[in-house]
């Protein structure tokens, strides 16, 4: 027998319908936001209670809704931005159809508070199966419409039972407001739960689209965005946005697409995108994508979805062709270099300088499997980077070796280099007997009993205990001070300051600079070093400084002496400083002539105690003759000479004992450090000269030499970036994992 058709019950047609627009909750704000942004709001709140099941209110700054409307509002298809079917054409709102009210009203109890800009009160009306229960009633209110949606599919329990935990639903509300607010800059957003005072998402109404991105999905995105852009007049499209460059990945790809405004999906962009990015991005990671389309809106076919997120357009294929090809142009021009976001931190190096660093035995060693990305591929004999960027050459001629040899302050030894230049040291000899005597004398000053002071004086090296004393006499790149006998310094002061490197001392860095692999110099600031796995940026300017500052305080009164070829006259330097930028002299300091002669006497007043215990001389007639050896090999650059001598008399602190030796030490430890501002470099393209790249001799050969068994690094280069951790070996692999 034959099915009777008939037709069916308008509530149940009008249910079936809502089933359709309004799917869950949060297709339900989706489209309350937009009759929001179609009423000119700048200013949407939506306050949710389990996950909009229990309750969901939207409240805006529009236009509001005139009383007269309020009968028919959540009637099926009325509407105030479609008359007849030609204007669908050109359609430039959000909705059209006239059923996002009534949908939600078949499925819900609806309560709506509106006003107007010229109307005198607020009007309140409650609608069930989208009708109106009873006139709207006056009451107190700001401009605009507040919609009221409690017990969402209390009539329809099987669509209740289906949807998921009240938090996925909310997280899906949040994730739609999200999006709107991205694309809407200049509109305020903002999504909470009821009875919570700070909302999930808030948007601020002057923040940028890259400002709303960053509240949304974090700094990690927002900072590594590039901006797109095109247009095409034949297709009638322009495209704007921001997609995530070749340094950021995720698991899942992020697609934030807007057709003529409007929050849509194409499955289609995503994988002509996607696919450009798989030539950049590691093996299952995705791009994160905000793009804005706008099409004639003649081309556009907005009806071909209940819930409008699916839209048709004309060209299709040939619209998403050109924004593929867009979109890898800016690719290609971003790839050509790779940002690294360092941890000043660094991970496995204990700030409290405690010695945690595992020493596992070779038997355990041996039981261990070592994987790939596990493995040390270097070691100190390999090759440098520098092998990979010019042509294997000779070290540059250096200075000629620091000889020790004689003196009578107390078994100093004294270096020489032969040249014409002034900067240039020579080396005055003087007659073993003097130091025979010199050293007698000074055995016979030290009684029996501080013997064991005598040798608690000398720099304990971090190096191991375990080494034969042979092997420290015989290693040549020692200080000048590392003589068979020195001077036992008893002032509280020194021994202040010894303290206080010891109690600052880092063990999970020195251990590191102790079994570094040097990798090779960036520039004169930066160096690159290898550490089991991890590839760490130093930076050569601080530590050079620091190691400078501590062999002073460690080999106090205990210097050779660089003696000047030529004498530095004193005044020629003062002027040369003050002459410079880096002075800071003003004319409200008066006249240079006098204030370089001021530096002169009293350097000279000071010349005695410099001597003594700096080994910096300085002669009656005011000229600078030798400067404290601190290195074998090494030699300060002398175009921070003027300007040392006009901070001696400026910056240290002359009035205090312990102040004023650790401010000498300061000021003359940034002297001797290597900095770029006083260092030649050579141009991209220009031959290497041998006497221009002498820094990175005296970098890898004398300094990193002396940071391996001289050095206690300060924990404060843990985290001031001194010491960066740019890439380690696992990490690597993950990224290439693909290849």
């Amino acid at each position: 027998m034959a099915g009777v058709i008939r037709r069916l019950d308008e509530t149940v047609v009008n249910r079936i319908a809502a089933g359709e627009v309004i799917q869950r909750p949060a297709n339900a704000v989706k489209e309350l936001i937009e009759n929001c942004l179609d009423a000119k709001s700048t200013n949407i709140q939506v306050t949710v209670k389990d996950g909009g099941l229990k309750l969901l209110q939207i409240q805006d700054n529009g236009t509001g809704i005139r009383k007269e409307d309020m009968e028919i509002v959540c009637e099926r298809f009325t509407t105030s931005k479609l008359q007849t079917f030609e204007d669908l054409s050109a359609i430039a709102t959000y909705g059209f159809r006239g059923e996002a009210l009534a949908s939600v009203s078949h499925v819900a109890h609806v309560t709506i508070t509106t006003k107007t800009a010229d109307a005198k009160c607020a009007y309140r009306a409650s609608y069930s199966d989208g009708k109106l229960k009873g006139p709207p009633k006056p009451c107190a209110g700001n401009q605009g419409t507040q919609i009221l949606v409690e017990d969402l599919f209390y009539n329809v329990s099987t669509r209740r039972k289906a949807l998921k935990s009240p938090s996925d639903e909310y997280s899906r509300i949040v994730e739609v407001v999200s999006r709107y607010a991205i694309h809407n800059s200049g509109k305020s957003f903002s999504v909470k739960k009821q009875g919570e005072t700070v909302a999930d998402v808030r948007t601020l109404p002057n923040a940028s689209v890259v400002d709303n991105i960053r509240g949304v999905f974090g700094n990690a995105v927002s900072r590594e965005l590039i901006e797109v852009g095109c247009e095409d007049q034949k297709l009638a499209y322009k495209m704007k946005g921001y997609i995530s460059n070749a340094n950021y990945s995720v698991k899942k790809c992020i697609l934030i697409l807007f057709i003529n405004h409007r929050l849509v999906e194409s499955s289609a962009l995503k994988k002509a995108i996607e696919t450009v990015y798989a030539a950049y991005l590691p093996k299952n990671t995705h791009p994160f994508l905000y793009l804005s389309l706008e099409i004639a809106p003649q081309n556009v076919d907005v009806n071909v979805h209940p819930t409008k997120h699916e839209v048709h357009f004309l060209h299709e294929d040939s619209v998403i062709e050109s924004v593929q090809k867009h979109i890898e142009s800016k690719l290609l021009g971003s790839n050509s270099s790779r940002t690294y976001f360092t941890q000043t931190l660094l991970p496995g190096l204990s700030v409290s300088g405690g010695s945690d660093v595992k020493s596992s035995s070779a038997a355990a060693e041996s039981s261990e499997r070592v994987y790939a990305h596990q493995m040390v591929r270097t070691d100190c004999r390999a090759q440098k980077l520098d092998a990979f960027l010019q042509p294997k050459e000779k070290p540059p001629p250096d200075p000629k070796p620091a000889v020790p040899s004689s003196s009578s302050g107390g078994g100093r030894g004294e270096a020489a280099t032969k040249t014409s230049q002034p900067d240039s040291l020579e080396m005055d000899e003087t007659d073993d007997a003097d130091l025979l005597e010199a050293l007698a004398e000074q055995e016979a000053e030290v009684p029996k009993g501080d013997e064991d002071d005598a040798n608690g004086a000398q720099r304990k090296r971090p190096r191991k205990e375990q080494q034969q004393q042979q092997e420290e006499e015989e290693d040549e790149d020692l200080t000048a001070a590392a003589t068979p006998k020195r001077r036992v310094i008893k002032l509280n002061s020194i021994k202040e300051l010894r303290a206080e490197i010891t109690e600052n001392s880092h063990k999970g860095l020195q251990e590191m600079l102790q079994n570094h692999s040097f990798v090779g110099c960036v520039n004169p600031q930066w160096t690159l070093i290898q550490h089991h796995t991890k590839l760490y940026l130093l930076n050569t300017t601080n530590l050079s400084q620091e190691l400078f500052y501590q062999i002073l305080t460690y080999d106090f009164g205990n210097f050779g002496v660089l003696r000047l070829s030529t004498p530095a006259p004193l005044y020629d330097l003062a002027m040369l400083a003050l002459d410079s930028e880096g002075s800071g002299w003003t004319e409200e300091d008066g006249p240079k002539e006098g204030l370089a002669q001021y530096i002169v006497d009293f350097l000279k007043k000071k010349a005695e105690m410099l001597e003594d215990y700096f080994s910096m001389e300085i002669d009656q007639e005011g000229n600078l003759t030798g400067l404290p050896l601190l290195l074998d090999k090494y030699t300060p650059i002398m175009e921070g000479l003027p300007l040392f001598i006009l901070r001696l008399a400026t910056e240290v602190n002359w009035d205090d004992e312990k102040e004023c030796f650790r401010s000498f030490s300061k000021e003359c430890s940034m002297f001797y450090s290597i900095r770029k501002q006083f260092i030649l470099e050579a141009e991209p393209g220009e031959e290497q000269d041998a006497e221009v790249n002498s820094w990175r001799w005296k970098v890898e050969h004398i300094l990193f030499k002396a940071f391996r068994t001289l050095f206690s690094p300060p924990k404060n280069f843990s985290e001031d970036g001194s010491v960066l951790q740019i890439a380690n070996l696992p990490d690597l692999y993950k990224v290439f994992e693909r290849c």
